[in-house]
């Protein structure tokens, strides 16, 4: 069996052919394997802002890289790629690079599974390279044996609180952004900082920013909804994004929806904090892919409750908590009951 062919089958729900070469680039530092790897996604465009990333983490990193599958396009975008590898002695040390080349743009799911199947540590952050973390949250994390307790039972994914500026020009130089919440909430105060995507609450809005500017403890979300999409650490040993997803729109959604139904809960870091970096959007593609990926949400929701309510039964896990998710987040679906009633007959 050779290498191509098995991976056509691990990413078989994504767009084929596709050809995916592992560790293009491997890092030179082995990390730990009770370690937070960074796993992202980038192109061509936002190689500037990964290589901030890289020297600001300073920490593994395991990153998709989309090549397309023509020869001119492919050795111009190699040709940079090896220029951003060894001008920096950090990308060297912590990052490791996949690359996926085909002629499908904006597979982000399968990009992000492809990221995740190859980190090495045994805890993943899915995080999107526009993100400046501004605080040393995995040192934080590591260093905090009450949280990792969390992370190694294998039903806790740690939030990252997302930020941006009211004034987009400020969002523009990371070097102006705050490293500490006190400054952070000063900005709050003054409205120059809000929530990422304030105008579209159900993204962010769970995790209770109101709670967050006022504690210092990790707390629960407790109001979950389907559209909640934060920046999360989580193990490893998950679940893996619907490949089925291509374009903008609901498609990290779709991982989080997945994983809260598995039986996974979100602890919002009371300290820790990102703000994104300004820049622009394919504005005419985001308006088309949303609405059909929005489609396909709808009926990926029912789909997943259905088959982890049949799951959890089968496993007797229906009467643990792992299964209290599932049950406050589908009870109201069409046929949810006598779906139970018939799962439970099988046993």
């Amino acid at each position: 069996m050779t290498e191509e062919f098995f991976l056509s089958k691990v990413f078989s729900e994504s767009m084929q052919p596709s050809h995916v070469i592992p560790y293009y680039f491997r890092a030179v530092k082995t990390p730990k394997e009770e370690d937070i790897t960074i796993t992202t996604l980038i192109t061509e465009n936002r190689f500037h802002v990964f290589d901030r990333l890289v020297t600001n983490y300073q920490g593994p990193i395991s990153v998709t890289i989309h090549v397309a599958d023509d020869e001119k396009s492919r050795d111009v975008l190699l040709s940079k790629l090896h220029d951003l590898y060894n001008g920096n002695e950090y990308m060297k040390q912590y990052v490791d690079v996949h690359l996926v080349v085909d002629n499908f743009e904006r597979q982000f799911n399968m990009w992000r599974n492809v990221a995740k199947f190859f980190a090495r540590t045994n805890y993943v952050m899915m995080l999107d390279v526009d993100f400046h973390p501004c605080t040393d949250f995995r040192h934080a994390i590591l260093n905090n044996e009450e949280i990792m307790k969390k992370l190694r039972t294998g039903n806790t994914a740690l939030v990252v609180p997302a930020f941006e500026y009211a004034d987009l020009q400020e969002g523009l130089d990371f070097h102006t952004f705050p490293t500490k919440k006190a400054d952070a909430l000063e900005l709050v105060e003054s409205g120059r900082l809000v929530m990422f995507h304030a105008s579209w609450k159900p993204g962010h809005g769970p995790s209770n920013y109101t709670h967050w500017y006022g504690t210092n403890e990790l707390y629960k979300v407790t109001t979950y909804q389907y559209q909640y999409e934060p920046y999360v650490i989580f193990p490893k040993q998950s679940i893996w994004c619907d490949e089925r997803f291509v374009g903008y729109g609901a498609n990290k959604a779709a991982c989080l929806f997945e994983l809260y139904l598995s039986g996974v809960d979100y602890w919002v870091l009371p300290n820790d904090f990102l703000i994104h970096q300004t820049h622009e959007y394919l504005e005419d593609a985001r308006r088309h892919e949303r609405r059909f990926n929005k489609k396909l949400y709808d009926h990926f929701r029912e789909e997943l409750c259905f088959r982890y309510a049949r799951n959890f039964i089968l496993n007797d896990e229906w009467k643990t908590e792992k299964a209290d998710n599932l049950k406050n987040t589908c009870n109201k679906i069409r046929g949810f009951s006598q779906a139970i009633k018939y799962f439970s007959s099988m046993k």
